[in-house]
């Protein structure tokens, strides 16, 4: 079991009460009651989605009195009789938990919590991470660094900070409280009179009750003398409130793993029991490793929302905010492009369910008088730009450019609910708020569309009336706050994940931020000269596939390119569409171009290409230069790709061909202003240095550590020759294999790209794995954790999830597989860039240099830099660049210069 794997211990007894209590009486048919069966699967089913664990028990009360019986008969005794309704559910709901996958555990002679105790703290000592599933407040006295209290039904998460705040006193004296205060529902009579105050005073003035006893005729008045005339029965009331941490078990923690459901079992009893939605997904959903959670009933909270018009109340607010140690901060604007937008309010939040909206900007016929931009703004200037002030949002990169439209440097970045969720699990959701607040609070939010239309007709914030756009807005900041809350709590729990947030993807929002804003120059002319040439070469292309079919046709329409190769040629149909037509997709095309010698799909394929080229980027790119900067600016996307990699949007920068001259061209547009020159560093083969420190295999470590052609060295192998005999056949083979391993690629892909037989293909990677085994032995081993823990890491500890990882379905599974591969790989290159762009902005900065970074691209940075700061900033970035992580081999960067991207390329 790995460490960093939280274990949940669920206490049962506890989830049994709560439902029991919490929902309507439901029976079914038969009359049998079902409610608390109902509510303790759903929470657990809720619990699985939330936490996706691989270890975890569900602990029951066992039948029968305790030791505490023995302690004190009393214990208990007022405690009404289990109601008879509750009692018939008890066994059918212990079957459905065991056939649901759970390990279930009730020992004789002790209680639930003394056996959560004992694996806790057991846990807790082996260095693992522990979640207690809970709302039993005694509870609290198990409260460690590793071991976290959760409570499903409040979205609540209880550590150290949160006992303090609750009860007054540490976790660790919690025993001492709950034995002053008493508890009625187990009849542990405590100190009269004394109440959680009063033992919050005592135990900050003398630590325990052992201390308190000791002290007993210090304590004056009738409080005091009801102390000593109870000081036997608080030595019994401190025994019984004691949870027992060293209970003799069958089971170890490793013994506790979720197994696979036993649905056959879980189809009869939710026949008998008539939850119809989850019967139905049992049958639907027979290949998904995660079962949708139906909604529990969300409690209606009253919210506290305010529109803010007067400087009066603006100043209350200011006065919050700058006293709170962190508050959430959103923007409303008129546009999406962050560098045309312009502010309309501005809204944040301290507390849940409390928030403030300060609307700047709303221009629509009859609205009221609010405070001017510019005098808002320069009241919030102080807070916005301290670095010392901690902000909290949701995608704040976006706030932050749209701010400096306004002269405002937002400062002070702490927290990020996007990259929170995303972190935590990139695959389990879409990473923007509403589903995230759908996912993580269980609360249906105002949606934009709901209070601005859809389509043409949909209205920018400034048109939309206050008390509409007023909720909306405060809820933003309220959600984001409550988001935050949840979501900061499940990454502490897992260090290496935090770590990941706090030092890499928060810090790398504002030097995205910059990048975005810094731009990239273009010739638009040289553009608009290679999309005419592309035009002439579309049309020769059509011509000569017009000459091919013996008639004119529109090489757009595969409707007419079926009917042309598969009716009229008899083209061999290589693969159909899923509504069963002969299917043109591009890798048929490919097929039929290579395998069967064809002319014609070849010529649809170039067409194909470089018109998407031409519609991509020599037609629209020059229409994305800002008109302000004259230069185009990305967007750059950290919660998209899966793996940790960044993506770029209007315009996509990341996808221009780099392998066809045409593509090339295309970034010989790509130019520095007078007096710079662009920089291109890219990481050389990163991913396979990667897969040598993983894998550990001597002989790519070895081509590595002697600075070999990685690719020679693998055609030598493979091929049984020298270094020097290597031709270039063989090395392209060996490139391939190098890189189609990684990516997952099989015979048949790699017989494709060789243009050999998949038997040849077969043995040229059969030969590679006997070259290298370390390599096939990392792959095996890679698939095997995979699919025992769901998911797998980065170098750094990033999470990929994998939910089909074991799907039925081979087709899906196999891809999750080869993405188990990959991902550790392509992840951990994307964290490395990721730091050295962190470290190079710095230096950048702090050192004044006349250079600024325009481009992320993939493995590759670029630079325009000032002519008389080109060798210190290549030296520079190259040194930054390679120290960004240490590897078991070197990191190599390869970096040119020139006045355009592919000069310097």
């Amino acid at each position: 079991m790995s460490n960093q794997t939280p274990l949940v211990l669920v206490d049962g007894s506890s989830y049994l009460y709560r439902a029991f209590h919490a929902l309507p009486d439901l029976n079914n048919k038969n009359g049998e009651p079902t409610g608390a069966i109902y509510g303790v699967i759903n929470m657990l089913r809720r619990l699985m989605k939330d936490y996706q664990p691989t270890h975890i028990a569900v602990i029951f009360d066992a039948k029968g009195k305790n030791f505490r019986h023995q302690i004190d008969p009393q214990y208990k005794a007022n405690r009404p009789p289990m109601p008879d309704d509750l009692r018939q559910q008890i066994e059918i709901l212990h079957d459905a938990v065991k056939a649901m996958g759970f390990p279930l555990m009730a020992v004789p002679d002790v209680e639930a919590d003394d056996v959560i105790g004992t694996l806790a703290t057991t846990a807790s000592e082996q260095g693992m991470s522990v979640l207690i599933s809970t709302g039993d407040k005694d509870m609290a006295q198990l409260v460690n660094a590793q071991i976290s209290l959760i409570d499903t039904m409040q979205n609540k998460t209880t550590g150290i900070d949160e006992v303090e705040q609750k009860f007054g006193v540490t976790p660790e004296q919690i025993i001492d409280y709950l034995a002053l205060v008493g508890d009625t529902s187990d009849n542990i009579p405590g100190v009269p009179k004394c109440g959680p105050k009063t033992a919050a005073k005592w135990l900050k003035e003398y630590d325990s009750v052992k201390s308190i006893i000791e002290n007993a005729d210090k304590f004056t008045g009738k409080v005091g003398e009801n102390l000593r005339g109870n000081l036997e029965q608080l030595s019994t009331s401190y025994k019984l409130a004691t949870i027992k941490c060293d209970v003799e078990l069958d089971q170890t923690i490793e013994d506790l793993t979720l197994t696979a459901p036993d649905k056959d079992r879980l189809k009869e009893l939710y026949q008998r029991l008539e939850f119809r939605t989850w019967l139905a997904e049992l049958d639907d959903t027979a290949d998904s490793t995660e079962e949708a959670v139906t909604s529990e009933p969300t409690p209606i909270v009253e919210k506290n929302y305010e529109i803010i018009l007067d400087e009066t109340n603006l100043n209350r607010w200011l006065k919050k905010l700058d006293e709170a140690e962190l508050f959430a901060f959103d923007t409303e604007t008129t546009s999406l492009d962050y560098m045309e937008a312009i502010v309309v309010g501005v809204s944040f939040a301290v507390n849940p369910d409390v928030a403030a909206y300060v609307p700047v900007a709303h221009d629509y016929l009859g609205a009221p008088v609010q405070l001017s931009r510019d005098f808002v703004f320069e009241k919030l200037r102080p807070l916005l730009e301290n670095p010392d002030k901690k902000k909290l949002g949701q995608n704040l990169k976006y706030d932050r450019n749209v701010l400096l439209n306004h002269d405002i440097d937002l400062q002070g970045i702490s927290h990020d609910t996007m990259l929170e969720s995303y972190v935590y699990n990139s695959v389990a959701t879409r990473h923007d708020m509403d589903s995230l607040a759908k996912k993580y609070l269980n609360s249906e939010t105002i949606h934009f569309e709901d209070i601005a239309g859809k389509g043409k007709k949909q209205l920018t914030f400034n048109q939309i009336e206050l008390d509409v756009a007023g909720p909306y807005a405060a809820e933003d900041a309220d959600i984001t706050l409550q988001l935050h809350n949840v979501l900061w709590e499940r990454l502490q729990q897992t260090p290496s994940l935090q770590t990941l947030y706090s030092d890499f993807d928060v810090p790398l929002i504002p030097v995205l931020s910059r990048i975005e804003r810094n731009g990239v120059k273009l010739d638009a002319q040289m553009l608009a000269q290679q999309s005419q040439a592309l035009a002439e070469r579309l049309s020769t292309l059509e011509l000569q596939a017009h000459e091919e079919a013996g008639k004119a046709f529109n090489l757009s329409s595969p409707k007419q390119i079926q009917q042309i190769f598969f009716e009229e040629k008899n083209f061999p149909i290589v693969r159909k569409t899923p509504k069963g037509q002969p299917s043109t997709a591009e890798d048929v095309l490919e097929v039929l171009a290579h395998e069967h010698e064809l002319k014609l799909p070849g010529i649809i394929l170039e067409h194909r290409s470089l018109n998407k080229l031409k519609s991509t980027y020599t037609d629209k790119l020059p229409k994305q230069i800002n008109a302000r900067t004259g230069r185009v600016h990305t967007s750059y996307h950290q919660a998209v790709a899966s793996t940790g990699r960044l993506s770029s949007s209007d315009p996509n920068l990341q996808n221009i061909p780099v392998r066809t001259a045409e593509g090339r061209r295309i970034r010989e547009a790509f130019i520095a202003q007078a007096g710079y020159q662009l920089i291109a560093a890219d990481y050389s083969q990163i991913e396979l240095r990667i897969m040598a420190h993983l894998s550990q295999d001597s002989g790519l470590l070895t081509a590595f550590e002697q600075g070999l052609d990685v690719h020679k060295a693998t055609a030598a192998e493979v091929f049984s020759v020298t270094t020097e005999d290597v031709n270039s056949d063989q090395r392209r083979a060996a490139k391939a294999i190098n890189f189609g391993l990684i990516y997952g690629m099989s015979a048949f892909g790699l017989a494709k790209q060789l243009e050999v037989t998949r038997g040849e293909a077969q043995d040229y990677i059969d030969l590679y794995f006997a070259r290298y085994p370390g390599v096939k032995k990392y792959m095996d081993d890679t698939r095997a954790i995979a699919k025992e823990q769901g998911y797998v890491e980065t170098i750094f500890g990033r999470r990929l999830y994998l939910p089909e990882i074991n799907a039925r379905n081979a087709q899906r599974r196999q891809y999750a597989e080869r993405t188990a591969i990959n991902a550790p790989m392509q992840g951990s290159a994307a964290d490395i860039i990721k730091r050295a762009m962190i470290t190079l902005d710095s230096w950048l900065i702090e050192q004044a240099i006349d250079a600024t970074i325009i481009m992320q691209v993939h493995d590759e940075l670029v630079l325009e830099v000032a002519n008389d700061a080109v060798t210190i900033v290549t030296e520079k970035t190259r040194a930054l660049m390679t120290a960004a992580a240490k590897l078991s081999v070197p990191l190599q960067v390869d970096i040119g210069t020139g006045k355009n991207w592919e000069e310097a390329h």
